[in-house]
């Protein structure tokens, strides 16, 4: 059964044809919260071609209120005969959540851990490497999802170094020569690749040890787009997922269907 999984995030939307926990075939594509439905639909229609046929099911979640709206009014008028699930506070998803306020958990950190309890088992750390934010998100030996962290994405700190920096500007997101630059561009890169990796060693360090295992036990799991350029550079990682909120997608749609 092939479901149509859609992660509309902040900068991208991702996009995945996913039957049965395998990937066979994804898209990314900008989230512009002008587009309309219309829009949304023939864009759709053009990635898919004749797999259009194929999806028996249309999982979304999302962190763009606007885009979320008119995708709403998209699966109805241009999909209204396929099953569907938007996967919003209320929807069942089968994990506990073990925060102050649950319903102001991202869908996407939620659905992450879905898929990494499912698949994997707890303890486990996600680390979802997108352009406007890093999440860090944990789920504890009983398979609970019971809180995380967020921290500035790659593309947004960059952006934010070339739009206040007197002397410094845009420069395209690459592993560096060596951590000690020797010119601007460098610099930032290394900043960037080398200082977010050290980020994300100290923090899964830390949330290992207050769930109070080893770290021998603890899944650690990399995905989102941007988790190349720093997974690499990383001891902690376990897993390399990059399909994992795609699956999340998957299970949530089985689950409430």
């Amino acid at each position: 059964m092939t479901i149509l999984a859609a992660d509309i995030g902040n900068s991208h939307t991702v996009l995945g044809l996913v039957d049965d926990g395998t990937v066979t075939a994804d898209w990314r594509v900008a989230t512009d919260d002008r587009r309309t439905a219309d829009e949304w639909a023939v864009l759709l229609r053009g990635l898919l071609d004749d797999r259009v046929a194929e999806i028996a099911g249309i999982a979304v979640c999302s962190t763009v209120p606007a885009v979320l709206h008119e995708w709403r009014d998209m699966v109805v008028r241009h999909f209204g005969d396929v099953p569907r699930v938007i996967v919003e506070p209320g929807v069942r998803t089968g994990i506990p959540v073990r925060t102050d306020n649950p319903r102001e958990v991202g869908t996407d950190r939620i659905l992450n851990a879905l898929a990494a309890a499912t698949d994997l088992g707890g303890p486990a750390i996600v680390v979802d490497f997108g352009g406007t934010a890093t999440t860090f998100d944990v789920v504890d030996a009983q398979g609970q999802y019971v809180g995380g962290a967020i921290a500035p994405g790659l593309e947004l700190s960059l952006e934010a170094l070339g739009a206040r920096g007197a002397q410094l500007r845009k420069v395209e997101l690459l592993r560096p020569r060596s951590v000690v630059a020797k010119n601007t561009v460098e610099a930032l890169q290394s900043g960037m690749v080398f200082g977010v990796a050290s980020q994300v060693e100290g923090l899964v360090a830390r949330m290992t040890a207050e769930l109070g295992v080893e770290p021998s036990d603890v899944s650690v799991i990399s995905t989102g787009y941007l988790a190349h350029l720093v997974a690499d550079e990383c001891g902690c990682f376990t897993h390399h997922l990059p399909h994992l909120t795609l699956r999340g997608l998957e299970l949530a749609f089985h689950r409430n269907t």
